[in-house]
């Protein structure tokens, strides 16, 4: 019990303050806000796997993104002071976003199980980088407490399985919804560019005025460019497979 009590960083006299009882609704109440973005992104990556994989990609995916957290959330503070992170973050969530939005109509030369890894890797990799406001949020409400953290993270697991299958569901039904996930992607990784130390201080030693180092500007630009890319490249997909046919 100790050493439970250790690990976590809370006491049996934790659970009668009220203070404690604040910080688990502030998580819970971010997870509940945080979520549907994750959910959308592990739905996106799935919509392309046959039924019987779906629930496998999503609980795997799912799995694998919670304990990638996990290992963020132990090392924020560091990752924070690495030079250019975010902004490497936002590039490769930006390709992702272009990659999830792309409609692609073959795939009969690719296995399930390779596209049900294909899948999970990219859930992984796009849920890290998006995941830093959510393991920045939870850790601040957290207290220092890593066992607050890790009760964040456990409610998060139903909220983005659940979420997930609810969004493939629409996603069947409705195919332009995947504009909209691929968007909320593009303005996530349009604020985490302006985000980075670095590159604000670059852009601002250039001389660019305040209104263009705005955060939704950046964000609506680069949502913008995203989405016109995807759909150029959906559109161009399309007139080659009518000539194909033809």
């Amino acid at each position: 019990m100790e050493l439970l009590s250790q690990l976590s960083g809370i006491t049996l006299s934790d659970f009668s303050d009220p203070a404690f009882w604040m910080a688990v609704g502030s998580i819970i109440l971010i997870d509940l806000i945080l979520s549907g973005d994750n959910a959308i992104l592990i739905a996106m990556a799935c919509r392309n796997l046959p039924p019987e994989l779906r629930t496998k990609g999503i609980v795997w995916g799912t799995a694998g993104a919670i304990g990638l957290r996990m290992i963020l959330g132990a090392l924020i503070i560091y990752l924070l002071k690495v030079p250019f992170l975010q902004a490497a973050g936002a590039l490769l969530l930006i390709w992702i976003a272009v990659k999830l939005l792309i409609q692609e109509n073959d795939h009969g030369d690719v296995a399930g199980p390779d596209r049900l890894w294909q899948a999970v890797k990219t859930i992984i990799i796009a849920d890290a980088v998006m995941s830093l406001d959510n393991v920045l949020a939870v850790a601040g409400v957290s207290h220092g407490k890593p066992g607050l953290l890790w009760f964040g993270l456990l409610v998060s697991i139903p909220l983005v399985v659940y979420g997930s299958r609810l969004f493939l569901t629409l996603i069947d039904r409705f195919p332009l919804i995947l504009y909209g996930g691929s968007g909320i992607l593009a303005w996530s990784a349009g604020k985490m560019l302006i985000h980075d130390p670095m590159v604000f201080a670059f852009l601002k030693n250039a001389g660019l005025s305040p209104f263009l180092l705005e955060e939704k500007l950046i964000a609506a630009v680069i949502t913008a460019l995203v989405l016109g890319l995807g759909w150029h490249l959906n559109e161009r997909q399309k007139k080659k497979t009518a000539l194909e046919k033809a």
